[in-house]
This record gives C-alpha cells, sequence and structure tokens, in this order.
C-alpha cells in the first residue's frame, strides 16, 4: 500500500512536470506562417482563352536536360538491368522463353506508358479555361509556393503529391503547372480512365500513365511500372504526381497513405542512383465539392458510376452550377535525403546489384509509413478552410435546426476556436458575420432550409412528388452525409483536443480526477491548445476542466460522438443478443475506445494508456 502510495505521488510529481514542460514549450501550431494567394482566374476573365492556350510555353526543366523522346524512354526502360533481371527470373519461373516474357514486357509498357504532346495539352488548357471560369468564383493558389516549386525543379527530381477530393484535382495541377511555366507532370491514373473512348487517349497524351488498381503476384508487371517509374524520376523526364492516398476520400478525410508508389521514388535514393528527391504535398480545397451528393450515394451502398465518355458528356449540366473557391497550396518541398537522416542504413542497399530486386526492410517499411502519415498530416494543416465547414458542423450537431441569429453567434464563437486551434481558415475580411454567413448558405442551399429565421439541414431541391418512407430516409441520409463530408474537412484541427476532451470528461463523468496520463507527441499539443483556451486546469492533486471551459468541452466531445457511436455498433451487429450486448458493450465500450482508440486514431507509434484509479 505505501508502495502504491509512493507511485501514486511520483506519477503526479512526472505528471506535473510534463504539463509545465508543455506549457513553457509549446509547439506553437497556430503561429505557421502561410503564404498570401492570388487568384487565377481573375487574368483570364480578361483575356482571350484561345490566345493563352496557344502562347508561348517554355519550362525551365531539371538541370537544363531535353526531355527525351516516348520511344526513348521506353528503350531505356525494357534495356535496364532490373527489367532484364526480372525478365530472366520469369522465364525461369514459367518455362517461358526469355523472348516471350520480353514481348510481354513491352506490351505492359505500351498500354501503360503516357504520350505526351503539347498540342493536346493546349486544348486542355483552352477547355478547362472556359469550365473553370463557369464552374468556380476563383481560383486561388499560393505564388510563393509556385515560386519554391520552380528553385526544387532545378535542383532534383520532384515528386507532387497533392490530395485527392474530386476528379478535378490532377486536371487542376496539369493547368497551374501549365500557367506558371512549369514542366507538365506525368500522373500515375487508374485503369478506369483509360477504358474511356477518345478521352482516355488524350488523357494519355497529357501526361497520364495507366497502372491497375492492384498487381497481385504480378512480378513483371510491377517491374515494368517501377522500372518506368524510377527511369522517368533518375533522368528528371518530368515531375511524377501520384495521390498518396490511392484514391479519391468519399467522406474528405484523409484515407490511410498507400506505401507501393512511395518506395518506388524514394529507391533511387536509398540506392545512391540520386543525391535526393524533394517531394511536394499539395493542398486542393474545396468550397463546395463537385461530387458532394455522388459520394453520399455511394456511401449509402449505390454502385460507382464507371467512368465513361458518355457520362462525362451527361455530366456537363454541372457548368451550370456555382462551386465557390477553390484553393490550391503548394506545400514546401521535402527532402528525402532529410527525411531518412538517421533512420535509413543506404550501405544496406550496397550488398547487392542496384539492378537485383530487393524488399523493403522492416526499418524501410517503418520509414515510408511514418514518412507516409507526416506528408498527409502537411497536407491536412495547408487545407484552407470555408465558413461552411463551421457552419456544416454546427447543424449536425443540432439535427432539429438553429435559428439564425444563433448559428451565427456560434459560428462566429468556433471561427475563433478554430483559429486558435491552428486552422487555416478563409473568412472574407471587413464583412459582417451575418454576411459572410448568409453566402455559405446560399452556395449550399441544396442541403438545407431557412423558414422563418430557422436552418435545417433537409432536401430542397426533391421533385414535387409523393415518395416512400424509405425512400424519404435515403434522401435525408444523402444530405447528412454530404454535409457530414464537409464537416470532416476541420477533423484534424480538433482531432487531438477532442481525444484529450473525452479522456477529461470520462473521468469527471466518474467522479475521479485523471491520475496517470502517459501521452508522448500529439499530448503536448493538445495540452497547450487546452490550456491556452483555458479549458484545462492543473490542481494540485489532479487535471480537471475549469467552469469555464465547459462549452468547449461540450463541443470537442461532441465532435468525436458520431465516430464513437459507430465503433460502438460494430460489436451490436456480432451479438444475437442485442440486449444483452447492449448491457455489456455499453458499459465497457468508452473504457475500451481510451485504452485503444485514443492510440489508433493518433497513429503515432506510442503506447496511450489512461487510468482513473486511485
Amino acid at each position: 500500500m505505501q508502495k502504491q502510495k509512493c507511485d501514486h505521488i511520483n506519477g503526479l510529481s512526472i505528471l506535473k512536470n510534463m504539463f509545465f514542460f508543455v506549457f513553457k514549450q509549446p509547439r506553437h501550431p497556430v503561429l505557421k506562417k502561410r503564404d498570401d494567394f492570388e487568384d487565377v482566374l481573375e487574368e483570364r476573365r480578361r483575356s482571350s482563352d484561345l490566345r493563352y492556350a496557344l502562347r508561348c510555353y517554355t519550362p525551365t526543366l531539371y538541370k537544363g536536360l531535353v526531355p527525351c523522346k516516348v520511344s526513348v524512354l521506353k528503350s531505356i526502360v525494357l534495356q535496364s538491368d532490373h527489367l532484364q533481371c526480372v525478365i530472366k527470373q520469369v522465364s525461369s519461373e514459367s518455362g517461358d522463353s526469355t523472348e516471350c516474357v520480353a514481348e510481354e514486357a513491352s506490351l505492359i509498357l505500351d498500354e501503360m506508358a503516357h504520350r505526351m504532346q503539347l498540342s493536346t495539352v493546349r486544348f486542355f488548357v483552352f477547355t478547362l479555361s472556359k469550365a473553370f471560369k463557369r464552374l468556380f468564383r476563383s481560383v486561388c493558389v499560393n505564388e510563393e509556393g509556385i515560386q519554391r516549386l520552380q528553385q526544387a525543379v532545378q535542383e532534383h527530381p520532384v515528386v507532387l503529391l497533392p490530395s485527392h477530393r474530386s476528379y478535378m484535382d490532377f486536371l487542376m495541377m496539369s493547368y497551374l503547372l501549365y500557367m506558371f511555366d512549369l514542366p507538365l507532370p506525368v500522373i500515375a491514373a487508374g485503369m478506369d480512365f483509360m477504358s474511356m473512348k477518345f478521352i482516355g487517349e488524350m488523357l494519355r497524351m497529357s501526361g497520364a500513365f495507366f497502372i491497375r488498381r492492384s498487381f497481385g503476384g504480378d512480378k513483371l508487371y510491377w517491374a515494368v511500372f517501377s522500372e518506368y517509374v524510377k527511369t522517368m524520376l533518375r533522368k528528371g523526364y518530368a515531375p511524377i504526381e501520384f495521390f498518396l492516398e490511392g484514391t479519391r476520400s468519399r467522406t474528405c478525410k484523409s484515407l490511410t497513405p498507400k506505401t507501393g508508389l512511395l518506395n518506388i521514388v524514394m529507391e533511387p535514393f536509398f540506392k545512391g542512383e540520386l543525391f535526393d528527391v524533394s517531394l511536394v504535398p499539395v493542398s486542393i480545397s474545396y468550397e463546395r465539392v463537385l461530387e458532394e451528393s455522388l459520394y453520399a450515394r455511394e456511401l449509402l451502398g449505390v454502385p460507382k458510376p464507371k467512368e465513361s465518355t458518355s457520362g462525362l458528356l451527361k455530366a456537363r449540366r454541372v457548368l451550370s452550377e456555382d462551386y465557390g473557391s477553390m484553393h490550391v497550396y503548394f506545400g514546401h518541398p521535402v527532402s528525402v535525403r532529410s527525411l531518412a537522416e538517421g533512420k535509413i542504413k543506404r550501405s544496406q542497399y550496397n550488398l547487392l546489384p542496384r539492378y537485383i530486386p530487393q524488399k523493403p526492410s522492416v526499418d524501410t517499411h517503418e520509414f515510408l509509413n511514418d514518412a507516409a502519415f507526416r506528408l498527409v498530416r502537411i497536407q491536412e494543416e495547408n487545407m484552407v478552410l470555408k465558413p461552411w465547414v463551421l457552419i456544416a458542423t454546427l447543424l449536425l450537431q443540432n439535427p432539429d435546426g438553429m435559428d439564425l441569429s444563433s448559428l451565427t453567434e456560434q459560428t462566429d464563437w468556433l471561427r475563433h476556436l478554430a483559429l486558435a486551434f491552428g486552422a487555416f481558415l478563409d473568412w472574407p475580411d471587413h464583412e459582417a458575420c451575418s454576411e459572410v454567413i448568409s453566402c455559405s448558405l446560399a452556395l449550399h442551399r441544396r442541403l438545407l432550409s431557412v423558414s422563418a429565421g430557422h436552418v435545417q439541414l433537409s432536401v430542397t431541391d426533391a421533385p414535387q412528388v409523393e415518395t416512400t418512407p424509405e425512400e424519404a430516409v435515403f434522401q435525408r441520409a444523402v444530405v447528412v452525409l454530404s454535409c457530414a463530408s464537409y464537416r470532416n474537412q476541420i477533423l484534424h484541427v480538433f482531432l487531438r483536443p477532442a481525444l484529450l476532451a473525452v479522456a477529461m470528461q470520462s473521468a469527471n463523468s466518474s467522479r475521479k480526477g485523471v491520475r496517470e496520463i502517459c501521452f508522448v507527441n500529439d499530448f503536448e499539443e493538445a495540452c497547450y491548445l487546452l490550456m491556452k483556451r483555458g479549458v484545462l486546469q492543473v490542481l494540485e492533486h489532479e487535471i480537471v476542466m475549469s467552469a469555464s471551459g465547459q462549452s468547449t468541452l461540450a463541443f470537442l466531445c461532441s465532435v468525436l460522438d458520431p465516430f464513437l457511436q459507430g465503433y460502438q455498433v460494430t460489436p451490436y451487429t456480432q451479438c444475437a443478443n442485442v440486449h444483452y450486448c447492449a448491457k455489456v458493450w455499453g458499459s465497457v465500450f468508452l473504457s475500451f475506445f481510451l485504452s485503444f482508440f485514443l492510440s489508433f486514431f493518433l497513429s503515432v507509434s506510442n503506447c496511450i494508456k489512461i487510468s482513473t484509479k486511485y
């Protein structure tokens, strides 16, 4: 008993020291300087789109190299030592002749490779200029980021890593690089696009190279693909562009990053073939996502429409819609050499000739995962959030709706909270809060109704016909999920404070103080932010929430509540006796979440344990 008491006192002492350290040496997430934006469509509205598309295009290339022809690039790939080695291995394993396997490799490369032509690019520039001016009020780009990219392109091979929320992402990326006289990227695209008549081939001639969604155990396909990408990278032929998340996020939350392509673009550095590689995270933000209702229906089980030219033509009605503004933020180039310093032993790659395929080691896998999550977080931090994101968050927490005056007041409160937590918020200067909110409500009028000063989520564009109860529920679910996709855009701002707030609320609800907390990394940030807002207080014997911070605590807990409920439903579906399941799981779920899911959500390797035991 005496030993437990001593351990308890020591634990409190360590905890108080930790809080003192966090408060005195915070991470200052809100002090990060971000670049200013410029609307690139402003000039396009004043000049000829045809003249712009046909202008002189003279990009500055890596080390002044002249891009090699497509046929030369194909020859380099097929004759590479790495691919020849794999061809011999496959031939030996399958019993086919090396000539037969080499022919198969050539066919794979023909199916995969891009055939960029400037004339096709100019056609797309002309067409997209027309489309963007009709779709968006503005397309804002940070020119300082463009200047950094121009410098990076000349020094090292560049890999562009945009966020992926819409099909519009890769089109806008190529459009902007053409606009600023930067080398056009070669873009990893799914096979779905290749099947589109005419459009697929035009995308290929604009820099897209097509890959399968999964390779399975096809050793030859993987060898052709990896050698093709590495050859373009080593030769500085063009910036490589791919999406770390692999596919579009239907929920507008960041998806778990895929590390396959990331490993390919880093491998030339690991093997000493390149001095360095620059990874450029790009954050693309939409005030209104083009596919918002489509995503909601897919989440509800409606099959994803197959990409087709006829479908694209039918979708031209979106040109009559208003999608607000769009922001593209080019982040600071991240050096692979700096990332790998002290983490990757490059000497291990000298034990075998470079052309012999090697599986990544455990250390390399860990490094790739850490780097991928770090890059995704950079994308999140540079996402520009619009006022509607705040409004959607509040409306989802108030399903019965809110008075417009109350919504205005709460949105203004939430704006200051988000800014204090480091949100990159695009709030119009010198405009009254009520005017900003009215403008946002008008843009998203299909998701809500405003009647007698009361704002509520509802279907406002449904046909005036009778619907079955099932159809009404489905339509309601589409609206809620569409609204939730905007709420999800701000989750990264509140996640860490919300996790700590849930832990504190759990401790308070059991009338016990939090006696022992072993948090590291993200815990420091959460503590600093909550202390700064006056939500958290450290007393002599416990950590408590201040009386003035109850509203902030309630909001932060409600942010995570839908996700907690979602996880809580899971065990119910696995239990035949629902009443028994509810009784058992209802009492233990929260503690299970606190001991396990906190560490899962934080995506760090550190173990997080929370104890409310004396």
